[in-house]
């Protein structure tokens, strides 16, 4: 009997090809991070709300370290061995995998689900090349042509810092979808203390960073009502994809 793919499963393979072919690495990095990684690198201050036990989980015994909040700490990691191996910028990395937050569950919540990070640096990266590049991706993923707009919002790893909207047009564009516009993740120009953090110049090298749900995608592209579904283990539900 033939088997089937998960949806999130479908949409990483997805994304990853979309993303190599325009030139970006896929990035690993552990579900246990220090705070170094996961806070202190890009700009988030001791006294963050986001540190609080209420939205992070805390390793007890292994002080300092926690479930990783979000695959932007996987980053770091990238840059590092791309340093030890003598690789100097541009660099282009994406990451995808499971994170974790404490708090309630509900049909567009859960407390472990799964994100997209990505990232540019080199010397003249703007504005207009992370609208290309958001506008490329989700034209490819939605399979209809994608307009990108940006709202002004504030995230401490960038400035300025954007909630980025996607409008997706087509046949082929998925029907809830389709002429409407739709909040679908964060993104800006990395802070200048993310850059130094990162050990390059903000002087010489600027970059972008995208940050979203791989799980709200997949409620949008197949009309998925429940987020919980999607983490269920219910081979009624992973045989429909």
């Amino acid at each position: 009997m033939q088997g089937h793919l998960h949806p999130i499963t479908h949409l990483i393979r997805e994304a990853n090809a979309i993303f190599y072919k325009m030139g970006f690495t896929l990035e690993n990095g552990p579900l246990i991070e220090s705070e170094h990684y996961n806070f202190d690198v890009l700009n988030v201050p001791k006294d963050h709300p986001a540190r609080d036990m209420q939205d992070t989980f805390f390793i007890q015994g292994e002080k300092g370290m926690v479930l990783r909040t979000h695959t932007t700490s996987a980053h770091l990691h990238y840059l590092e061995e791309q340093k030890k191996k003598g690789i100097p910028p541009p660099y282009r990395g994406v990451a995808m995998g499971k994170v974790f937050r404490n708090e309630a569950t509900d049909m567009t919540h859960e407390a472990e689900f799964f994100q997209i990070d990505g990232f540019a640096i080199g010397e003249d990266i703007s504005l207009a090349q992370l609208r290309g590049t958001l506008e490329h991706f989700f034209s490819e993923l939605m399979q209809g042509k994608t307009e990108i707009r940006f709202r002004p919002s504030f995230f401490p790893f960038v400035e300025p810092g954007l909630e980025v909207d996607m409008r997706v047009t087509g046949a082929l564009a998925p029907e809830k979808l389709r002429d409407r516009w739709i909040e679908i993740m964060g993104a800006g120009m990395l802070h200048p203390n993310v850059i130094k953090n990162y050990g390059l110049d903000p002087e010489k090298y600027r970059g972008f960073a995208f940050g979203g749900g791989l799980d709200r995608l997949a409620m949008l592209r197949w009309g998925i009502d429940d987020i919980r579904l999607i983490h269920s283990a219910d081979l009624r539900f992973i045989n429909q994809f």
